[in-house]
């Protein structure tokens, strides 16, 4: 794929950032249960590569913030960790896991992503961005737990739109040549 097809690509998942998080917002305490803005930055390390994903992971919720509020300056910082690591690390997981099946590849780079994302985040929480008061607890009702309907759509979703944009020749095929039932 060209550079400027992903470049398109990902500021289209970086308008999505903003654009999502609006609509789920309606619904008191939506970005924290249903994650709107993890699914573009996701889908754009999965299409686009760990570079990619991680400027959409920086810059779409700066953007957010700037544009709309959200996330609030105060979750912002590590909410731009965990963005930025699920970029890198769903861009690195697909590129390096072929297991010949692109479901398999995409299901398995997603939950490393996902729970790399999470942990990293936890992490950086706990030393850095509010050091003492981060608990085992406190990260696994955060980042599981409230999150849990936003992981469901997240695994429900994303893999079908990486295979529907490949099976309509947006993206190019992972697996030229083989049936449509990966």
């Amino acid at each position: 794929m060209s550079q400027v097809k992903k470049a398109i690509i990902t500021a289209v998942c970086m308008a999505l950032c903003v654009v999502l998080p609006l609509a789920f917002h309606a619904v008191p305490n939506a970005g924290s249960i249903y994650l709107p803005m993890h699914i573009p930055v996701l889908l754009c390390g999965l299409i686009c590569g760990w570079g990619y994903g991680l400027a959409c992971g920086v810059v779409g919720p700066l953007l957010s913030n700037l544009l709309t509020g959200m996330p609030p300056a105060a979750v912002l910082p590590a909410m731009l960790v965990e963005l930025a690591v699920y970029g890198i690390a769903a861009g690195l997981c697909i590129s390096l896991i072929r297991t010949g099946k692109l479901y398999a590849d995409l299901y398995i780079s997603l939950i490393a992503a996902m729970l790399t994302g999470r942990i990293v985040a936890g992490i950086a929480r706990a030393l850095i961005f509010a050091p003492g008061t981060m608990t085992a607890a406190a990260w696994a009702t955060s980042y599981f737990v409230t999150g849990l309907p936003g992981i469901i759509i997240q695994l429900a979703l994303l893999p079908s739109i990486v295979f529907a944009l490949e099976k309509a020749r947006l993206i190019p095929a992972r697996y030229p040549g083989a049936s449509g039932s990966q």
